[in-house]
């Protein structure tokens, strides 16, 4: 097993058991933390499939800007413990059948596939990578990248237009 292979487990379980931490923490604050380790680890994935601008912008847009909105959201609720539905039971019941359900769908679409040689090595080439995007962003798609922008600035206008208190 060489090292792409062992990084590509280890980020594989650290994803996994991420992802179940942060569905059955109990406290908010703690599976929004669980859930920007997923993201992480989900950029790992991307770096080793050689695409290094989705990993980037992983990072940036999820782990980043939409985390914080999450906990800002998270700490300006009232979080009470006599805020939690009175059937708590019940409904963990309806989802651990909901979550046992997904899993035996799973694993039985995964039985009727055949494993291929396929090698966890990235693609070979400039495929992915940030120098590539940006020249053909810049050369062949100028005009729909300008409009986007201008599309965005014109956004925040509105924003910053609304936000505004009289």
């Amino acid at each position: 097993m060489n090292t792409s292979q062992m990084l590509f487990w280890f980020l594989t379980a650290l994803s996994i058991l991420s992802a179940l931490m942060m569905v059955t923490s109990r406290n908010p604050v703690h599976s929004v933390l669980w859930l920007i380790l997923v993201f992480f680890s989900i950029s790992g994935h991307y770096i080793l499939m050689n695409a290094q601008f989705l990993a980037v912008v992983n990072m940036i847009v999820y782990a980043g800007a939409i985390m914080v909105l999450f906990l800002f959201v998270i700490m300006l609720m009232n979080t009470k413990a006599d805020a939690e539905p009175r059937h708590a039971n019940r409904m963990r019941l309806a989802g651990t059948l909901a979550g046992g359900s997904l899993l035996l769908v799973l694993v039985a679409a995964l039985r009727e596939t055949e494993l291929r040689g396929i090698s966890l090595e990235g693609p070979e080439g400039d495929i992915g990578l940030v120098a590539r995007l940006g020249s053909i962003l810049f050369t062949e798609y100028v005009v729909p990248f300008e409009l986007s922008s201008v599309l965005f600035l014109s956004a925040m206008v509105g924003a910053v237009i609304i936000g505004r208190k009289n």
